[in-house]
């Protein structure tokens, strides 16, 4: 039996169906709320003067010969109601469908009425909504009346606006929802994306329109195959080093067969160059070494443990710092990237000072010496992998110019900032930025 496969509309065809139903339920509500505030009916103490005042007016102008009757319409014009007789005037237009409501609540009270084609109209003098509206006499002419006082149930203005955006916003904000809802897979891709290469990846789940899942699939394959290819390399790189340092360690023990001392130092010296290229190589590549775990560690120890091992080998070392400062770090990292700087110094300049700077916000590392320092132009292009600047260092360093790579990579791991700069009393400063 076949899966039953959801047929999916896409991610521009959600969007727009989304959009469309709320457009349709807001002109749904929307003409409700606007029809029930068209067909306005009055209260029934309102209608009842209303259709007493035309009774009234009615009868007693009826009764008048057509040549006092105009007065009789003036004298009947109270502070609610204006009234005006003429024969002349054509008839009122037809009776807005508006006011039906409001015509039969007239003449629910004064059935009398029924017969004298009672006419009713809306109209919105400035900012108040009256009623205007006439009915025939039995000679044929035409009493007309309009009420004074606006409506107290009938509102145009900010109540009908406010019913109108209420269910706008409403739907507005339901189909901000429903968009975010489809493209919440979206927002998953995008944190698996920024977080590949730190973590563990699993698998992103499937799911929302079709455009979507495409990526959403296409991107777990991605990651499959960089992390296979990773191992892979990772594999090899190991295997390599192994088979490397094997024959390095035997030609190691054959040279120390040499007699002739300055052949023997010769080979010593080349194959100590191999053996720190291939240790640079692996470290750089992070194949001689399973992921370590970050600790909460003493950096201020670190430091100064690493000074004491410059001093012990007889070279000019200072640390400047607090005694004690736990930072939660990956140490043995760390350690291999301060002990990077630190032999560049060494190499470059002779000595080498270590700062260390704590703050509420994290702490700063700081490396300095006061050799011949690194051309402006040129402090970026060193941290790019097999970097060698022929120019402004001697050309007798061992390995393949992956020192400051290896820690920039380090410190990138650790979500820090390295920055080189020029000391403006000469020499090379290296700022190592760790958040807490």
């Amino acid at each position: 039996m076949k899966r039953f496969v959801q047929p999916s509309i896409g991610l521009i065809g959600q969007i727009v169906a989304i959009l469309l139903l709320t457009m349709v339920i807001e002109f749904g509500v929307s003409t409700l709320l606007y029809e029930r505030a068209s067909q306005f009916a009055v209260r029934d103490d309102e209608a009842r003067r209303l259709a007493e005042h035309l009774v009234i007016a009615r009868r007693l102008v009826t009764e008048q010969p057509p040549a006092l009757r105009h007065d009789m319409a003036e004298d009947l014009t109270t502070e609610r109601y204006a009234v005006h007789w003429q024969r002349d005037l054509p008839a009122p237009p037809p009776i807005a469908p508006a006011l039906d409501g409001m015509r039969h609540q007239v003449v629910e009270w004064e059935p009398s009425l029924a017969t004298t084609d009672l006419r009713l109209k809306l109209t919105s003098p400035g900012r108040s909504s009256v009623v205007t509206g006439g009915l025939q006499l039995p000679d044929g002419s035409w009493l007309y009346f309009r009420t004074l006082e606006p409506l107290q149930n009938l509102n145009l203005a900010a109540e009908r606006i406010l019913l109108a955006l209420i269910p706008a916003l409403a739907l507005m904000t339901l189909g901000g929802l429903l968009i975010r809802r489809s493209l919440r897979p979206m927002r998953q891709l995008a944190v698996a994306a920024d977080s590949f290469g730190d973590t563990e990846h699993d698998p992103i789940p499937e799911a929302g329109p079709g455009e979507v899942r495409r990526v959403v699939a296409a991107f777990n394959r991605m990651a499959a195959r960089i992390q296979r290819l990773i191992a892979d390399r990772t594999q090899a790189l190991a295997a390599v080093g192994h088979d490397l340092r094997t024959p390095l360690a035997r030609l190691r023990l054959r040279a120390d067969g040499v007699d002739d001392p300055a052949t023997r130092a010769a080979i010593q010296r080349d194959i100590g160059e191999m053996e720190a290229m291939v240790t640079s190589l692996l470290a750089f590549l992070g194949g001689d070494s399973e992921p370590e775990p970050p600790v909460l560690t003493d950096v201020a120890v670190l430091c100064a443990t690493l000074i004491d091992d410059v001093e012990d080998r007889g070279l000019p070392g200072v640390y400047d710092g607090p005694a004690h400062c736990e930072v939660t770090v990956r140490p043995v990292a760390l350690r291999r990237a301060l002990g990077n700087l630190v032999e560049n110094a060494l190499h470059y300049a002779g000595n080498v000072a270590i700062r260390l700077e704590s703050a509420a916000a994290g702490v700063t590392l700081i490396v300095e010496d006061d050799g011949a320092g690194i051309p402006e132009d040129q402090l970026r292009r060193v941290l790019e992998p097999f970097v060698r600047l022929d120019t402004a260092r001697p050309r007798d360093t061992v390995g393949f110019g992956l020192g400051l790579p290896i820690v920039a990579r380090i410190v990138e791991t650790e979500g820090g900032t390295l920055t080189l700069s020029n000391r403006d009393v000469g020499g090379l400063r290296a700022a190592i930025h760790l958040p807490r």
